[in-house]
């Protein structure tokens, strides 16, 4: 039928459209002089195709700096220039409009940034270099959705880092993190959380708030549970665990202090429901009796305050693992009734243990 075109002719135009607005210079192992040069010959002996031109890739070169004519492509959006020698970035690229700047696998340190990526942007992949900080310019980049750290040696994120609400992938692995703040748990948008190759202990309870998370990478941690809200990430599809202390050998001896006299009138005030009233105290013990925990062991009434007892229960979760979730007791008599739970579980055949593995 006349007019009717088949798929793989849309192919075909789609991978001539492609051609027409790319402008690939990746892998010729090219230096800075014959870069620019090829550049600056397009600009100037066809300006209609530089016009044109909205993905320049330079990766895997050998560019000390990001050649200055980059800027004469006016409608430039995505810039490559991955795998070279780079020591900083422009400033200048901020004037881009870009919405994707990939940057991987070269020297990059903080101080070697511009002092703003644009607003434009929707993915920044810094993975790779020499960063010792998160880039406090990516706090405001309002677009942003995509975002790569990963392979550098950031030790702490941010308190603010829910600035950036717009972020579906966060990809920070192969850091120093050794903890995530609870703010993280704000990026409401989130699908994917990739903490794996850090030194974390633990994660925020307010994971649990990231209704969206699809995929959470923890391998390769010093984690030895997971907080129990993170069942309630119903959206969870992907979960990596392995090479964590929690999936290597489990938590079986707990240490329980004795409580202090102060923790113990109030448990017993609590428990008894004896009557007070604010007047009847001082304002700080008020504030404490008002803090109190209840035990999680179902046959035990009990409360407790700064004195408790870890315990790790076994939770089935999305229907695909076994995890450990940390509990706390309020006495070490508590334990008992848990006990049969955790039995066998430092033998390495466990199937349990063999689930969490796969994880």
């Amino acid at each position: 039928m006349e007019g009717l075109m088949t798929s793989s002719d849309s192919d075909s135009c789609d991978s001539e459209l492609h051609a027409l607005k790319t402008l690939d210079l990746s892998r010729e192992g090219l230096g800075a002089e014959e870069v620019d040069s090829r550049l600056q010959g397009c600009v100037l002996d066809n300006p209609k195709r530089a016009e044109d031109v909205e993905n320049l890739i330079l990766s895997d070169n050998r560019l000390p700096a990001v050649p200055a004519c980059v800027t004469s492509f006016g409608n430039l959006r995505v810039l490559d220039v991955s795998g070279n020698r780079l020591k900083s970035l422009p400033d200048s690229l901020s004037g881009c409009h870009l919405t994707s700047l990939i940057a991987r696998n070269n020297g990059l340190r903080n101080a070697s940034l511009p002092k703003a990526f644009g607003t434009s942007i929707k993915e920044l992949n810094l993975s790779g270099n020499e960063l010792t900080d998160f880039p406090a310019q990516v706090l405001d980049m309002p677009s942003l959705k995509y975002l790569y750290l990963g392979g550098n040696k950031i030790d702490s994120l941010p308190d603010d880092v829910s600035r950036v609400s717009g972020l579906t992938v966060l990809s920070l692995g192969g850091n120093r993190l050794n903890e995530v703040p609870e703010s993280v748990g704000q990026l409401a948008w989130l699908q994917v959380l990739v903490l794996s190759d850090n030194q974390l202990e633990s994660l925020p309870a307010a994971i649990a708030n990231l209704k969206n998370l699809k995929s959470l990478l923890l391998h390769k941690n010093r984690l030895r549970t997971l907080p129990p809200e993170i069942v309630a990430l119903k959206c969870l599809t992907e979960l990596s665990l392995r090479d964590n202390p929690l999936v290597v050998r489990f938590v079986s001896d707990m240490t329980h202090n004795p409580p202090s006299l102060l923790e113990l009138a109030a448990r017993v005030t609590k428990q008894h429901n004896v009557p007070y009233t604010p007047a009847d105290l001082p304002h700080s013990i008020v504030r404490y009796l008002s803090s109190a925990h209840h035990c999680v062991n179902p046959k035990c009434k009990g409360v407790f305050f700064d004195n408790r007892v870890e315990h790790i229960k076994f939770v089935d979760f999305c229907g695909k693992y076994r995890i450990p979730l940390l509990q706390y007791l309020c006495s070490s008599k508590c334990v008992a009734g848990f006990n049969a739970s955790r039995r066998g579980l430092d033998r390495p055949d466990h199937q349990m243990m063999k689930k969490v593995l796969l994880g």
